[in-house]
C-alpha cells in the first residue's frame, strides 16, 4: 500500500504478493499514471506526491502496480506489452524492482533502469524505480541516480536491499541503511526526486522489536521520504494496526496466484503464511487455477475491509508480472477504469522534457515508440506548431532500432497483397491465420481506421499497400469515442490522409490523376533511392489534425511534414527487409518478392485539404495496372 507522508512524520503504504496495497492521493479527474497533455493542462503540478495529495483530498481511491525486470529480451518485449494493457486501467503509478544480479543500472534491455525508462518514455506511465544500497559505493549510486534523472525518471524507492549472503556486510564506500540513501538523494539531488521508502507492518525481520522498527521508519520519513510502501501481509487487521501506530498511513493485501510464487514470496519477505491460508492451499497446491481463484477471493475480501475502513486511500498490487488475477480483483472492486478519452491523438510520453510537446508528424502514428526513440536526444520539442523541422533546434532523427520496436509480424502469409488485405479485413489468410499486425502497424486496426475499412480493403487488393490513414472529420465532439481527444467541451477536425506503398506503374497513373485535383490534394512520393516528387509548397508542414477547446488556443497535434517524411522514408523501407524479408531463407521466393518491393516500389502520402467534403482520395488512388 502507498501512503503520502508529511516530511517529519508521515503517511504509509503497503505491498502484497500479486497483492493490493493501499495508497493515497488524487483529484476528481481520476488522475492515472498516464501522462497528461501539457498544453491542455497548463497547471503541471504532476509530481507523484501532488497526485496522491489531490486524491486523498477528494476521497478517490487509487491503485498502483509493481513489476520486476524479466531475465530475457523476449520477456522484456512481453512485459512492455503488459504495461500497455495494464496501464489502460488507470494505475496512479507503477514501480520496478531493483535486481542486483541482473546488472540493474545498465543499458541492457532487461535491466531495472531500462524497464523503468521504457515505462516512462514509451508507455507514458508514472514510474517509481527501486534502488538499493547493497554492494554499491556512494559514487555508483550517484551515477545511477544521475542516469535515472537523464532518462526522465522522477521517483525513487530507496531501500537497503537484501544481503548477497546470509548476513549483511558493512559497505565501507557506501551506505548500510535506507535512511542514509534517502539523505544522500536529498543532499545530491535536492527535491528533484519524489522518494518512497519501505514499511513493515509486522516489523523488519532483522529489527530487535516492532517499536524499534517504527522508529527507523520515522527516521526515513524525517530524512526526506515522501511516501511509504509496506511489505506484503496476509490479514487486513495487520495493516490497520500498523497504520494506527504510524498515523497517517495506507494499506496492502495479497492475491495468491500459484503455490511456487507464494513460497518464493514468503522466502523473500521472511513472513509466515497464516495457518488458515496454508490449510486451504496445501490440498490444491498442484492446481494453479484453483489457487488463483482462492487468491482472488482472499484479496477481494481483504481489499474491501481495507477500503471500507476509511483509512486506506489506495491499493498497491505486487503483480508478479502477471495480469489476470490483478485485473480481476480491480474490476470486481470497481477500480479498473479504462478511459476511452485520449489526451492527444498519439501516445504521450511521461518524460519531463517532453511536457511541452504537442505536435508530431503523422507518419509514426502507428509506431509511436519508434518516434519517441528517434527523437529522444532532441533539446526542444514543438509546442503550439511544428515549425520548420530543418531548424537546428530540432535534433537529428537518428537510428531507430530498439528491442521493444521489434515487429510482431507473422511469417505464415506468403502473398504480400493478401497479407495487407487480410490485416485490413481482419480475416484469416488462406492458411487460416489472422494477420494481427504489420511491420508498420504493430497492433490491430484502430477504431478510427475501421471507418475506412471497406475502401482500404479494395485498394489493397489492387496493390496500393496502405500503412497509415485517417478519415476526414469536421467538428466532432472531443468526447467522441472513436475520433475524440483532449478535454471535454471541445471539437476536433481532421483532413483525410492516406499513406501507402505502390509500384512505379501505379505512381505514373497516379500523377496523371493528381493533376486534376490540385491544389485540393497535396502529395509526396519517394522511393528507396531518394527519387522525390511533391507538390507541397516550399516543403512547409500541413496540419492534418486540430482541436478547439474552451478557453484554449487551437491545438494542432498532427502534421504532414515533408522534411520529416524523408526520414520516415528510410525507416519505412528498411522495415521491408529488417522485419519481413529476414523471416525467410536467402533466395527463397517470399524473400525475393519482398526485396523486389523494397527496391522498386514508391512510398506515397496524400492529403485531402477540403475536409468539410467527402474525401476524394479514393477517386485519386491509382487503378490496378499490374494485377496481383
Amino acid at each position: 500500500m502507498v501512503n503520502q507522508v508529511q516530511r517529519g512524520d508521515g503517511t504509509l503504504s503497503s505491498r502484497s504478493d500479486s497483492s493490493a496495497a493501499s495508497a493515497s492521493g488524487g483529484d476528481s479527474s481520476k488522475e492515472s499514471s498516464r501522462c497528461s497533455t501539457p498544453v491542455l493542462d497548463a497547471d503541471r503540478t504532476d509530481r507523484l506526491r501532488y497526485k496522491m495529495r489531490r486524491r486523498m483530498e477528494s476521497g478517490d481511491h487509487w491503485f498502483s502496480l509493481e513489476f520486476f525486470p524479466p531475465r530475457t529480451a523476449s520477456g522484456a518485449v512481453n512485459l512492455i506489452s503488459r504495461f500497455d494493457r495494464m496501464g489502460s486501467g488507470g494505475p496512479l503509478f507503477i514501480d520496478i524492482t531493483w535486481h542486483p544480479s541482473g546488472d540493474p543500472g545498465s543499458d541492457k534491455e532487461t535491466s531495472s533502469m531500462m524497464i523503468a525508462s521504457t515505462a516512462v518514455n514509451y508507455c507514458g506511465l508514472e514510474s517509481v524505480l527501486h534502488l538499493t544500497c547493497c554492494n554499491q559505493s556512494k559514487d555508483n549510486i550517484s551515477r545511477h541516480l544521475s542516469k535515472a534523472k537523464h532518462l526522465g525518471l522522477k521517483n525513487i524507492m530507496a531501500l537497503r536491499g537484501d544481503p548477497v549472503g546470509s548476513d549483511w556486510e558493512e559497505e565501507e564506500e557506501g551506505f548500510n541503511y535506507a535512511v542514509d540513501l534517502v539523505k544522500h538523494i536529498r543532499s545530491e539531488f535536492d527535491d528533484y526526486f519524489d522518494i518512497c521508502v519501505a514499511g513493515y507492518p509486522t516489523g523488519h525481520p532483522e529489527a530487535h522489536s516492532y517499536k524499534e522498527d517504527l522508529i527507523y521508519l520515522k527516521e526515513k520519513v524525517a530524512a526526506g521520504a515522501d511516501f511509504v510502501i509496506t511489505q506484503l501481509f496476509f490479514r487486513a487487521e495487520t495493516f490497520l494496526k500498523f497504520e494506527e501506530d504510524c498515523r497517517p498511513s495506507g494499506s496492502p493485501c495479497v492475491c495468491v496466484q500459484g503455490y511456487q510464487s507464494l513460497r518464493q514470496l514468503v522466502k523473500l519477505s521472511k513472513l509466515e503464511v497464516p495457518e488458515e491460508i496454508t490449510r486451504v492451499i496445501e490440498p490444491i497446491k498442484d492446481n494453479d487455477a484453483a489457487i488463483r481463484n482462492y487468491g482472488i477471493h482472499q484479496a477481494l475480501e481483504m481489499c474491501r475491509v481495507l477500503l471500507d475502513s476509511g483509512r486506506v486511500p489506495g491499493l498497491h498490487f505486487y503483480t508478479l508480472n502477471r495480469e489476470v488475477a490483478t485485473m480481476e480483483v480491480l474490476r470486481q472492486l470497481g477500480m479498473w477504469q479504462e478511459d476511452p478519452r485520449r489526451p492527444m491523438p498519439w501516445a504521450v510520453s511521461a518524460h519531463p522534457k517532453r511536457k511541452v510537446e504537442d505536435v508530431r508528424p503523422i507518419f509514426w502514428g502507428s509506431r509511436p515508440k519508434s518516434y519517441i526513440y528517434r527523437t529522444q536526444d532532441w533539446d526542444e520539442f514543438p509546442n503550439g506548431r511544428w515549425g520548420n523541422s530543418s531548424s537546428p533546434a530540432f535534433g537529428e532523427l537518428n537510428d531507430y532500432y530498439l528491442f521493444y520496436l521489434k515487429s510482431k509480424s507473422s511469417k505464415d502469409a506468403l502473398l504480400v497483397f493478401e497479407v495487407f488485405t487480410c490485416y485490413i479485413a481482419a480475416q484469416p489468410n488462406r492458411k487460416g491465420h489472422k494477420v494481427m499486425c504489420l511491420p508498420w502497424n504493430d497492433e490491430p486496426l484502430a477504431p478510427e481506421t475501421n471507418m475506412l475499412k471497406d475502401e482500404l480493403e479494395k485498394v489493397n487488393t489492387r496493390g496500393v499497400l496502405t500503412i497509415n490513414s485517417q478519415p476526414n472529420i469536421n467538428g466532432k465532439p472531443s468526447t467522441d469515442p472513436i475520433v475524440g481527444w483532449g478535454p471535454p467541451g471541445g471539437y476536433v477536425f481532421q483532413k483525410a490522409y492516406l499513406e501507402f506503398f505502390t509500384s512505379s506503374e501505379n505512381v505514373n497513373a497516379l500523377l496523371k490523376v493528381l493533376k486534376k485535383y490540385e491544389p485540393r490534394v497535396n502529395y509526396h512520393i519517394v522511393n528507396v533511392h531518394g527519387r522525390n516528387l511533391t507538390n507541397a509548397p516550399d516543403m512547409q508542414p500541413n496540419a492534418v489534425t486540430w482541436g478547439i477547446f474552451p478557453g484554449r488556443e487551437i491545438v494542432q497535434p498532427t502534421v504532414v511534414d515533408p522534411v520529416s517524411f524523408m526520414f520516415w522514408k528510410d525507416e519505412a523501407f528498411a522495415l521491408w527487409i529488417e522485419q519481413w524479408a529476414k523471416l525467410y531463407e536467402d533466395e527463397s521466393p517470399s524473400r525475393m518478392i519482398i526485396k523486389y518491393i523494397h527496391d522498386n516500389y514508391f512510398l506515397v502520402n496524400l492529403v485531402d485539404n477540403d475536409f468539410p467534403l467527402d474525401s476524394c482520395l479514393w477517386q485519386v488512388s491509382p487503378p490496378d495496372t499490374e494485377g496481383c
